[in-house]
């Protein structure tokens, strides 16, 4: 597994084609990094790739953020861990905000039941 470091977040590389997003403590996402995440997964993860979103820490979006941050077609599964009340208001706001564009999305309270979950369509391979 390797970890980059992006200006506003941990991203650890778990397989090929399957990322871990750690954003950081007090993070408004806005337009530009969500520019320099996506420019990261394509240049880093082989698509069709997946995505855990770990809701460690509290952030937030602008508007425009929030339209745009999963919308590559690139991306096949997102599993988010959401841990607190907040964590899964605001990721449910973010759902209903981009229903339209039918993420192919789980929520999960622990990191090892969303890591069960992509690996349950046999795209990956476990090295956890």
């Amino acid at each position: 597994m390797k970890s980059y470091r992006l200006s506003f977040a941990t991203i650890l590389l778990l397989e090929k084609n399957l990322a871990e997003v750690i954003i950081d403590e007090g993070t408004i996402m806005d337009e530009i990094m969500v520019d320099e995440y996506h420019d990261f997964l394509l240049n880093n993860l082989s698509a069709p790739f997946s995505l855990i979103i770990n809701k460690k820490h509290c952030y937030s979006y602008t508007f425009e953020a929030q339209k745009t941050i999963c919308n590559l077609k690139e991306i096949h599964l997102i599993a988010v861990v959401v841990t607190t009340n907040g964590a899964l208001m605001s990721t449910q706001t973010l759902i209903k905000i981009n229903e339209k564009n039918n993420w192919n999305i789980e929520l999960f309270q622990e990191r090892d039941l969303a890591l069960e979950w992509i690996y349950s369509f046999n795209s990956y391979s476990r090295i956890v």
